[in-house]
C-alpha cells in the first residue's frame, strides 16, 4: 500500500524487459467449453468446491518466489519489477488464462507518465481475464499492485510480502479457481479482469494509467475488488480472523449488502469497517488503486489488513504471513466476484 510520503529511488534502471504495445481487446474471442445453457449455468451450482482449490500451500509457494531477494523488492521500473510481471505473465500463460490483448499480457506505462523528476522507468501492469458467456462486455475487475519499493540503501531488500505480495498471489489463485470452473463448463457470465497495477507505492500510476487508457470501458465496468495486504494481523485485533472492507458502500448500497451477505453465507470473518469512516484520518479509502475506479464512479471494495510492525520494512517477509487467514480472506473476494460475475443483473451505483 502507498506511504503518503514515499522513499526516492534508490537505484536507476538497468535493463527495461520487451514488451508490447497496448492494443485493442479482441471482440471475437472463441468461447471455450464454459458456454452457458441450463445444463451448466454458474447458478445452478455451489461453487464452493472452486473456492476450496484456493490453498494455503499454494499461496505460499507463490509467495516465496515472489516476495524473494531474486525480485529486488519490485521497485517500479527497474529490473526486479521487470521479473515479477514476467512471472506473473508466465503464471497465466501456464494456466492458460488468456490476456484481453492480442499480443500480450503487458499494458506499458510510459516514463512521461510519472511525475518529471521522478526518474522512474517505463513499467508494466499486467493483465488477464476470463470471457464472459452471456454478458460478456460488463468487466468485473479484481486487482492487486504488484510493486514494492526495492532495496534499502545498504542493500537489504523490501520484500513486500504482505504489501502487496499477499494481494498479488490471492489474485493468480482467484484467477485458476475460476479457470477450473471453466474447465469444468462453467464459465461466468460477466468477464473478469485480473489486473496487476504497477507504481502503486510511488502514487497509484498503474491503476490511474489504466482508468485513463481502460482496454475495457469504464462504464462497462461493474465493480472492482482490490486486494492490497491481506496476509497479516495488526495490533487492533486479538484474532485474525478479520478484514478490513473500504468503499463498499461508498457507490453502491447494492455492492455493499451482497458483501455482507457473501461472507455470512460462505467465509463469517468479522468484517471491519473502521476505516471506512469518512472522517478517517489514515486516509486508507485514496490511498490503494481501487480508488482510481472510485472516482471514475466503479464501485470498489478495497480489501485490508491493516498496518503491522514490518510494513515498509525489510521484515515484510513472506515467513511473516498468516497463510491461513490470507487463504480465508482470498476466498471471501473469489465468493464475492463469483456472485458479482453471475448475478442476473448488475449491481446499482445509487450514490
Amino acid at each position: 500500500m502507498k506511504r503518503i510520503l514515499l522513499t526516492t529511488s534508490l537505484f536507476v534502471c538497468l535493463f527495461l524487459l520487451k514488451c508490447g504495445p497496448t492494443v485493442t481487446p479482441s471482440q471475437n474471442s472463441t468461447l471455450e467449453n464454459g458456454e452457458n445453457n441450463p445444463e451448466n449455468d454458474p447458478n445452478s451450482i455451489d461453487p464452493t468446491k472452486y473456492a476450496e482449490s484456493i490453498k494455503a500451500s499454494e499461496l505460499k509457494d507463490l509467495l516465496y518466489v515472489y516476495a524473494s531477494d531474486d525480485f529486488e523488492g519490485r521497485n517500479t521500473g527497474e529490473p526486479g519489477q521487470k521479473k515479477a510481471v514476467a512471472f506473473l505473465r508466465d503464471f497465466y500463460m501456464e494456466n492458460d488464462i488468456a490476456s484481453p490483448l492480442d499480443t500480450t499480457y503487458f499494458q506499458t506505462v510510459p516514463n512521461s507518465f510519472f511525475k518529471a523528476g521522478s526518474n522512474l522507468n517505463a513499467s508494466e501492469n499486467v493483465l488477464a481475464y476470463i470471457e464472459g458467456s452471456t454478458k460478456p462486455d460488463e468487466i468485473l475487475v479484481v486487482s492487486a499492485h504488484l510493486d514494492h519499493v526495492g532495496v534499502r540503501s545498504d542493500g537489504e531488500v523490501f520484500n513486500g510480502a504482505d504489501d502487496d505480495g499477499s494481494g498479488t498471489v490471492a489474485v493468480l489463485e482467484i484467477a485458476k479457481a475460476f479457470k477450473q470452473a471453466l474447465k469444468d463448463g462453467y464459465r461466468p457470465k460477466r468477464s473478469i479482469l485480473f489486473l496487476h497495477v504497477t507504481g502503486e507505492e510511488k502514487g497509484l500510476y498503474g491503476s490511474r494509467y489504466y482508468v485513463e487508457n481502460p482496454v475495457f470501458p469504464l462504464e462497462n465496468t461493474i465493480a472492482d475488488l482490490n486486494i492490497d495486504m491481506i496476509g497479516r494481523q495488526d495490533a487492533n485485533h486479538d484474532d485474525p480472523n478479520y478484514v478490513y472492507l473500504i468503499g463498499s458502500d461508498k457507490l453502491s448500497t447494492e455492492l455493499d449488502s451482497i458483501s455482507t451477505a457473501i461472507n455470512k453465507k460462505y467465509i463469517n470473518l468479522d468484517l471491519d469497517y473502521t476505516y471506512n469512516e469518512d472522517g478517517d484520518p489514515n486516509r486508507f479509502y485514496y490511498r490503494s488503486d481501487h480508488y482510481n475506479f472510485a472516482r471514475n464512479g466503479v464501485p470498489v471494495i478495497f480489501y485490508f489488513n491493516g498496518v503491522h510492525e514490518d510494513y515498509h520494512k525489510v521484515t515484510d517477509t513472506p515467513d511473516k504471513i498468516n497463510y491461513d487467514i490470507l487463504q480465508k480472506r482470498a476466498r471471501l473476494v473469489f465468493f464475492t466476484a463469483w456472485e458479482l460475475a453471475n448475478r442476473d443483473k448488475r449491481i446499482v451505483v445509487d450514490k
